[in-house]
């Protein structure tokens, strides 16, 4: 018999927190004072907003990370600590500074202004290999955010999948628009996430649809996340599609990073790929009904009892066209 893991997740990633202001957010030079309307510190970073998704769906989960032994450090950590996530495996240093995102939201649009600081710090040497005996499963988000850890990556990956811990990645945008260096990480990845654009920008084609079978030969499962209209999936030659949830929208940061957490719950509980899809999906968008990435993130009671309901009524997926 197999051993029971201590986790049910493991989440390498970065560490920052989002401070979100609201109203008249433009800023004027010329030592102009504007007061806005509001200002929220609140948990940011792909990685830890997927971690806090993943943990208020009831995954034990663990954080291995790099922050700094500052303000914003003890903030992320305290907030993550509440929610559940084991973070003893962080490296607090003394010698950097926790990264920090300020978010400029003005009506449906925002700016983003980012202090990477020790964002990408983490390095795949970091991960201590006793843990990847102890999880199911390690994600990494932020890819291109996390210099350091790109090298190892695959390495990491290839020796979780050879203790049977499967793997997931969500590349997040590439700010050089290059998109290389995925070949050798990619064979080793379980589960791919993406959003519309990146999956044409990282497969290099021209619809969405094209992209998700490219990618699909080279991944065993793609998820690409396409906004309000939902979501699509490919797992070998079968594809679904999940519509979107009509919600009442108040802030989609960390939307997708929720999304991820549905998705992961399903295939670790080992729900076929149209539910999981549909939790995913439903995840995402219940995410969007507060400012922040976590403050609205569902319970797995929460996110079932909508499940249920479209089930009930008789949603369907597509497998042709959307």
């Amino acid at each position: 018999m197999s051993t029971p893991k201590a986790f049910d997740l493991l989440v390498v990633g970065e560490i920052n927190p989002d401070l979100i202001l609201t109203g008249d957010v433009e800023p004027v030079f010329g030592q102009v004072e504007k007061l806005v309307d509001s200002a929220t510190l609140t948990v940011g970073s792909s990685s830890a907003i997927f971690a806090c998704g993943a943990a208020r769906l009831g995954l034990k989960t663990a954080f291995v990370g790099v922050c700094g032994a500052d303000v914003f450090g003890r903030f992320m950590l305290e907030q993550m600590r509440l929610r559940g996530i084991d973070t003893d495996y962080v490296q607090v240093r003394a010698e950097g500074a926790t990264g920090l995102s300020v978010i400029l939201v003005r009506g449906v649009d925002r700016a983003i202004l980012t202090y990477p600081g020790l964002i990408p710090a983490l390095r795949a040497e970091d991960v201590p290999s006793e843990v990847l005996g102890r999880v199911r499963h390690i994600h990494v988000a932020s890819y291109f955010l996390q210099t350091n850890l790109q090298p190892g990556l695959p390495g990491l990956f290839r020796e979780a999948r050879a203790r049977g811990v499967t793997t997931s990645l969500d590349t997040n945008y590439d700010p050089s628009g290059q998109w290389q260096g995925f070949e050798t990480l990619l064979a080793e990845t379980d589960v791919l996430f993406l959003n519309e654009v990146e999956a044409c920008s990282l497969s290099r084609e021209a619809d969405v649809e094209s992209a998700a079978r490219k990618l699909a030969t080279r991944v065993g499962t793609v998820a690409i996340k396409l906004g309000a209209r939902g979501a699509l999936a490919v797992q070998g030659h079968r594809r679904v599609y999940a519509p979107g949830l009509p919600v009442t929208v108040v802030d989609t940061v960390g939307a997708g990073d929720s999304f991820d957490a549905g998705f992961i719950c399903g295939y670790l509980n080992g729900w076929d790929l149209e539910r999981a899809l549909r939790l995913a999906v439903i995840c995402g968008s219940l995410s969007t009904r507060a400012a922040g990435g976590t403050a609205a993130q569902p319970t797995l009671t929460e996110a079932l009892d909508v499940l249920v309901h479209w089930e009930r009524v008789g949603l369907s997926l597509s497998t042709g066209g959307q």
